[in-house]
């Protein structure tokens, strides 16, 4: 067996275009594993909100987000004006509308929307939704709704237009549509409470795994830009290269 005696030789061009962004690989995988620990640490931090009991809502609420996934209670009553469906949600195999309704709190002005469930599409026909009367207590998850990553006409002067029967649900839009000023959350109302619209809400925590996916991709890109870099400046000693 004949043994090549390898000699280092620093070469310009691999170091420019391999040596050099090796670091930067290495750092961007290393941000992707921070990113990944920050989603476990939101994912922990909503999951002990979840548990926490439920927080009575009233006046002014200062950082919405400190609210996500809180449990929340209101006691008001439920209010027609303001009402709104939301379209093309499905349970199943069947299509039908989110719910939307203003719930006036009891010895205030102050109003909260809360998604009382879903109903399914009438063949054909418009959609009666009954409204609770009295004063009502009303518990539920904290939820920051946000528009669709594409939206066609979804400014406030369209929104005016679109009378009960909405695509998506935003409190900016819902604000500037119906001029009625609502607290900055909605209330999920809990499946247990009075109403007999079906409430199954999905709870999506944040998620680790495509950070560290893509962590092991920088540090591979890494690793192989290094190899190919030793490759290329490693010259047998009687000048041909390895």
């Amino acid at each position: 067996m004949r043994f090549v005696e390898l000699n280092f030789r620093f070469r310009w061009v691999p170091t420019l275009l391999l040596a050099l962004p090796i670091p930067l690989f290495v750092a961007l995988g290393f941000w992707q594993i921070d990113r990944a620990e920050q989603k476990r640490e939101q994912a922990r931090v909503l999951a002990e909100r979840a548990e926490m009991p439920p927080l009575e809502l009233g006046g002014p609420i200062p950082d919405p987000e400190a609210l996500r996934f809180r449990k929340l209670q209101a006691r008001g009553t439920f209010e027609a004006a303001g009402q709104i469906l939301i379209e093309n949600r499905r349970q199943g195999n069947r299509i039908g509308f989110h719910v939307i309704t203003p719930l006036r709190i009891l010895g205030s002005d102050s109003r909260v929307l809360v998604n009382r469930g879903w109903i399914a599409a009438a063949d054909g026909g418009p959609v009666a939704v009954p409204i609770p009367a009295g004063v009502l207590s009303v518990t539920g998850e904290a939820h920051l709704p946000q528009s669709p990553a594409l939206v066609l006409h979804g400014d406030p002067a369209a929104a005016k237009n679109w009378g009960e029967r909405w695509p998506y649900l935003t409190l900016e839009l819902y604000r500037a549509a119906t001029g009625i000023q609502v607290q900055p959350v909605v209330i999920l109302q809990n499946p247990e409470d009075a109403g007999g619209f079906l409430r199954i809400w999905p709870r999506e925590l944040p998620k680790d795994g495509m950070h560290i996916g893509y962590a092991i991709q920088w540090f591979a890109f890494a690793l192989i830009a290094l190899v190919l870099w030793l490759r290329l400046s490693l010259v047998a000693k009687n000048g041909v290269r390895s």
